[in-house]
C-alpha cells in the first residue's frame, strides 16, 4: 500500500487527524448505513469505496507498532499523570 491510496481512504472516511480505532469504527458503521444500497439515499459505488477505505486504514491501524518506552506511553496517553508535571504536585 502506498501513502496516496492510503490518504484517499482517509478522504472517503472524511479523517482528517488522529482517529482511535473505536471512533474509526464508529465513522465507519455511520456512513455505511447512509450509503447502503437497501437505503433509501443509498449508493453502491460509494458503499464499495467506503468499506475498501475503511480495510485499508483498519490495516494501517492494526499493523502499526509503537515504541513501549515511557515517552510513547505519555504521547499516546497525554492526560496520564506525569510526576514531573508542576499541576499534579497540589
Amino acid at each position: 500500500m502506498g501513502y496516496e491510496k492510503f490518504q484517499e481512504a482517509l478522504d472517503i472516511l472524511d479523517i482528517s487527524s488522529r482517529v482511535s480505532h473505536a471512533e474509526l469504527k464508529k465513522r465507519y458503521q455511520k456512513l455505511s448505513k447512509e450509503l447502503h444500497p437497501d437505503m433509501p439515499n443509498g449508493d453502491e459505488q460509494r458503499f464499495r469505496e467506503i468499506n475498501e477505505a475503511y480495510k485499508t486504514v483498519e490495516a494501517y491501524m492494526k499493523n502499526f507498532r509503537f515504541r513501549l518506552d515511557e515517552e510513547e506511553f505519555y504521547e499516546q496517553n497525554p492526560f496520564s499523570k506525569k510526576s514531573k508535571d508542576w499541576f499534579y504536585n497540589f
